[in-house]
């Protein structure tokens, strides 16, 4: 078995991958004071959900957007799962071309998403990944990685709401009766989901013009699902491309 680990902003995303198939996937918060016995305990007990052991893994791959935590999930790795992860980082086997102007500069699960995307579904793409923030990224039909957009993620947008505006209050985040809200909950449901929808519909446009009629649009993040039913520009649905990019790129690194 092989354990990925995708240490982002918001989520901690964590998978059990036996050869291709995904067997599990977890979401936790992540937890910026956790130290690395908590982070330690928290991975056995999962584990132990899958009714498996530290002996049953076959490797550790880890990528992180938040090098704080970085260094406390090693450690967790090392003295609970008695394994030395494989991390994604500037000098690993991508099969891609990074054309970013510092690739240092592009973030681990953009390239774990790029590198799945190419190796199942080929470019030219869009990844559009939402998470803490939105991002868009451009994929050449060669392998090309060019860059893309950062804008704040959807949940990001909600929480500024509620504490830059003393009137808006804190709300769940899905889709209300009408885009015309006729309550400040509803209202402010609908600028923001179909607020983000228009605007994947006309960045998607823009990166085609650029990128050319044959692009494919690729969804994944936490909130893929909740934006892509409400417009017919995604054509890939794929919840958990990160932990497919880090188990590939294990598997090239090996």
């Amino acid at each position: 078995m092989l354990l990925v680990i995708d240490i982002g902003n918001t989520n901690l995303t964590i998978g059990l991958y036996k050869g291709k198939e995904l067997t599990w996937h977890w979401r936790l918060a992540t937890d910026a004071g956790r130290m690395p016995d908590e982070y330690g305990l928290q991975m056995l007990g999962l584990l132990d959900r899958a009714s498996l052991k530290p002996d049953d893994l076959e490797g550790i791959a880890l990528s992180s957007v938040v090098p704080p935590l970085t260094g406390r999930v090693l450690q967790a790795c090392r003295e609970y799962l008695s394994g030395d992860p494989f991390v994604v980082d500037a000098g690993v086997k991508t099969g891609i071309r990074i054309r970013y102007e510092d690739p240092k500069a592009v973030g681990a699960d953009r390239v774990c998403d790029a590198v799945a995307v190419m190796q199942t579904y080929g470019g030219p793409a869009c990844i559009i990944d939402f998470g803490t923030a939105t991002t868009f990224n451009a994929l050449t039909k060669e392998g090309d990685y060019l860059g893309g957009a950062i804008t704040a993620g959807v949940n990001l947008a909600a929480e500024a709401l509620f504490t830059r505006a003393a009137k808006l209050p804190r709300i769940d985040l899905q889709r209300p009766p009408s885009v015309i809200g006729r309550n400040t909950v509803h209202a402010m449901q609908s600028g923001l989901l179909f607020g983000y929808v228009s605007m994947v519909e006309g960045m998607v446009t823009r990166f085609r013009t650029e990128l050319g009629p044959e692009m494919k649009v690729v969804a994944t993040g936490g909130l893929a699902e909740l934006v892509a039913v409400e417009t017919k520009v995604i054509d890939i649905l794929s919840p958990w491309l990160t932990l497919d990019g880090l188990r590939l790129l294990w598997e090239m690194n090996r």
